[in-house]
């Protein structure tokens, strides 16, 4: 969990209904799509559309447990609203959220239809300096160089991206793009509140995929050198036995 250390708390302490994530994780500053099936979890979501909108995501610690206990949720997570909700023909629910601010669970409240909690919003340290700019280049270079190497992502996330001007918004913004990073590391990327922090670990992480996918592309390079050889040698061996019944 966060360091106490190195938190830092805003004084707004909300009430808010909560809803446990399976492998997944929505960051502040992203929009993301949501399939909701537990009744709990529609419940949750029926209780913040009937008032601010707003809802608590937390990722589970397993995602296979199907009804998880306070101890199997992660205490921090990001407090979003919901843009859209629409129930589908099979009972379930599909809802568009988007992350504002992390907060960290202080208490569970009572409510037998879902998870209601009590928690604090988490603000950030403001680094608004020289490195703090040199950062931003330089992890924005580093992503320009990850999607000319990584087909899956779009070239138009790098005009998105390049004009983001904000750490903390810039790091956020990145992590749902970092298809291989696994959960754990993700959460620990949430519960960072230090931007200059956040952004280092990410370009971190950018920089070993890169290597990873040059070294990917040797191996296709030289795997496919090796099969036109080996084709061409068959070509050549079929001929020459050809000629030789002849």
């Amino acid at each position: 969990m966060t360091d106490e250390k190195n938190k830092v708390e805003t004084n707004r302490a909300v009430k808010i209904p909560l809803l446990p994530l399976r492998e997944l994780l929505v960051f502040p500053s992203t929009v993301v799509p949501l399939f909701v099936g537990r009744d709990k979890s529609i419940q949750a979501l029926e209780h913040a559309m009937a008032t601010n909108k707003e809802i608590l995501l937390c990722a589970q610690l397993k995602a296979k447990t199907n009804d998880p206990s306070q101890d199997e949720i992660y205490e921090v997570g990001t407090i979003a609203t919901v843009l859209q909700l629409l129930r589908l023909p099979d009972g379930t629910v599909k809802v568009l959220v988007e992350g504002q601010k992390r907060a960290e669970i202080k208490s569970y409240i009572d409510s037998e239809d879902f998870f209601y909690v009590e928690a604090r919003e988490l603000s950030e340290k403001d680094t608004n300096t020289l490195e703090s700019e040199a950062l931003i280049r330089t992890v924005k270079m580093a992503f320009d160089n990850y999607v000319r190497l990584n087909k899956r992502i779009p070239p138009e996330m790098l005009l998105s991206i390049s004009q983001i001007e904000n750490e903390s918004k810039l790091a956020d913004t990145l992590v749902a793009h970092l298809a291989n990073l696994k959960l754990s590391d993700k959460q620990a990327l949430l519960e960072e509140i230090d931007p200059q922090k956040r952004l280092e670990e990410i370009y971190g992480y950018i920089q070993s995929e890169i290597e990873i996918m040059r070294v990917e592309k040797k191996i296709r390079a030289r795997v496919k050198r090796q099969m036109e050889k080996n084709q061409k040698e068959y070509y050549l061996n079929k001929q020459m036995s050809a000629i030789q019944k002849e």
